[in-house]
C-alpha cells in the first residue's frame, strides 16, 4: 500500500520517458505513483527498491519524491511562513509545492517570516495540510524529570488548562493555570521547571522555582520596582490578589512571603497603603 504523507520504501514496476513507476511490490501493477525523471537515482532499474515520500503535485496528483520532507505524518516540525493567502498561509518543508495552513487550522495571527509549530493532516479532499494543533502528535517519553530545567513553545493557551507547551518542540507538557504568572502567549518560548512527570508521560512545568528560591526572585523584584516607582509602591501585602498579580505578576502568598522577608531585613516600611523603601 502507498501511504501519503510519509517516507516509505517502493518498487519501480515501469518506466516512461517522464519518469518511473512505483508500487508498493514488485508484482503490484494497478497501485502505482509517479517518480519524476529529474528525481529518478541513476541506474534504476525496474525492480529496483527506492526510498521516497509521497505528497500531492500543484495539480493534486499523487506524487513521489527523494527530496527529504521537513515534516511527516504523526511528527511535529517548525516550519517558516513563506506566503498568506486568502486560503490560509504556506509553509515551506522542503518540498517543490508549499505547504498549506488553512485558516481554520491556525493560533492566533499567522504573518510571513513567522516560524510556526505545525503537524500534518489529511483534509477531506484527500490533500496533505498543516494544522498548529499539535498536541496528538507530541511525545510523551522524555527524558526529562522533577526539577530538570526545560524549553519550549506554548502552542496554545486554554482558560480552563492553562498553557499547553512543547518541550523542546517534540515532547507534551502543561503549565497550569495555578502556575501561570506574568506574560505567556501564544507562541512565546518559555523556560520552565518540571513539577512532576504524569502517569501517561505528559510532563507538568511551572515557569517559578520552588519557594525558597523564588522567594529571593520575587523580593529582588520587589526592590527593583521600588527603585523604578521613587521609593513607593502605592498597595501593600493586603491589596486585592487580581491587584497584586496585574502589578507584580505574584499570587498574593508569593507577594506577602517577599514582602515578609524585605520588611524582616528592614529593607521596607508600611506607611498606609503603601510600601516604601527604608533609607
Amino acid at each position: 500500500m502507498i501511504y501519503l504523507g510519509k517516507k516509505q520504501e517502493l518498487f519501480v514496476v515501469r518506466k516512461a520517458e517522464f519518469g518511473v513507476y512505483l508500487a508498493s511490490s514488485p508484482e503490484e501493477k494497478k497501485e502505482v505513483v509517479l517518480l519524476p525523471s529529474k528525481q529518478v537515482p541513476e541506474d534504476c532499474g525496474i525492480g529496483d527498491a527506492v526510498t521516497v515520500f509521497i505528497y500531492r503535485d500543484s495539480r493534486d496528483r499523487l506524487i513521489a519524491t527523494v527530496r527529504e520532507p521537513k515534516l511527516q505524518m504523526g511528527q511535529v516540525a517548525e516550519l517558516e511562513v513563506v506566503q498568506t493567502g486568502k486560503i490560509g498561509a504556506f509553509l515551506d518543508w522542503g518540498l517543490e509545492k508549499d505547504l498549506l495552513l488553512p485558516f481554520r487550522q491556525q493560533r492566533g495571527k499567522v504573518e510571513q517570516g513567522q516560524r510556526l509549530l505545525v503537524s500534518l493532516y489529511i483534509d477531506k479532499s484527500d490533500r496533505l495540510c498543516a494544522t498548529m494543533n499539535v498536541y496528538e502528535n507530541l511525545r510523551t517519553d522524555s527524558p526529562y524529570g522533577p526539577d530538570d530545567r526545560v524549553t519550549g513553545r506554548v502552542y496554545e493557551m486554554s482558560d480552563n488548562f492553562g498553557a499547553f507547551v512543547a518541550v523542546d518542540n517534540v515532547y507534551s507538557a502543561l503549565i497550569p493555570l495555578k502556575e501561570l504568572y506574568g506574560k505567556v502567549e501564544l507562541g512565546q518560548d518559555i523556560s520552565a521547571r518540571v513539577v512532576k512527570v504524569r502517569e501517561d508521560g505528559r510532563l507538568t512545568l511551572s515557569i517559578r522555582d520552588k519557594a525558597y528560591l523564588q522567594m529571593d526572585k520575587d523580593a529582588e523584584r520587589i526592590l527593583t520596582m521600588l527603585e523604578e516607582r521613587e521609593g513607593t509602591l502605592p498597595f501593600n501585602d493586603k491589596a486585592s490578589p487580581e491587584l497584586i498579580k496585574q502589578e507584580t505578576g505574584m499570587s498574593k502568598n508569593e507577594f506577602k512571603r517577599a514582602v515578609g522577608r524585605l520588611y524582616k531585613e528592614r529593607k521596607i516600611e508600611f506607611k498606609g497603603d503603601c510600601i516604601c523603601r527604608t533609607v
